[in-house]
């Protein structure tokens, strides 16, 4: 039975440097900044005729779910995109 940690290539070994730390908090902050921009937007976007227009009720709860739905994916998208940019950026340096 093999150690967690060990004989893994995406692990790498030893602790990482403070300025690793800090980068990593950095770009975690802006994926999850940028992921709250993006979210609040495209609800908006798809939200706001709501808002602005006489509608059915049936059309409001289906917009405001649509919006709510569609914001929440994209967001956890550019998490992902975000923080996997940032891996192979960071994978790519310690090679150099």
């Amino acid at each position: 039975m093999r150690r967690a940690g060990t004989d893994n290539p995406g692990m790498r070994n030893g602790p990482r440097s403070q300025a690793e730390r800090d980068a990593l908090t950095v770009e975690i902050g802006y994926a999850l900044l940028s992921a709250g921009l993006l979210a609040a937007l495209v609800f908006a976007a798809i939200a706001s005729p709501a808002v602005v227009w006489e509608l059915p009720s049936r059309a409001v709860h289906a917009l405001l779910l649509a919006g709510a739905v569609t914001a929440g994916l994209l967001a956890v998208v550019r998490i992902v995109r975000v923080l996997r940019r940032y891996a192979r950026r960071e994978g790519r340096a310690r090679e150099a």
